[in-house]
């Protein structure tokens, strides 16, 4: 498994756009993403984390990798001050 915390996804906007992002580059993939805890939780068995991590970064996000795929606590990372939709957070 492929994880990431993406500290700037705010809304349902944001997780489609990440998800779209990840099944770009693999359309199989499994994609979990839980926004209160950012966490992007990807099986593939691609298992291309450089491709998956350039996705979402060209989908406009910032993804940091989990090393610990396992662990609970997401990793500090910049947050918009602003949702992509404008929205505050």
């Amino acid at each position: 498994m492929i994880a990431f915390d993406v500290q700037d996804m705010t809304c349902g906007h944001c997780v489609n756009a990440v998800t779209k992002a990840v099944r770009k580059t693999d359309n199989g993939a499994s994609v979990s993403v839980n926004l209160d805890t950012k966490r992007v939780q990807i099986n593939s068995p691609l298992g291309n984390t450089v491709a998956f991590e350039a996705a979402i970064r060209e989908a406009g996000y910032h993804p940091v990798q989990v090393t610990n795929a396992l662990a609970t606590a997401p990793a500090p990372a910049a947050a918009r001050a602003t949702g992509c939709c404008g929205s505050r957070r």
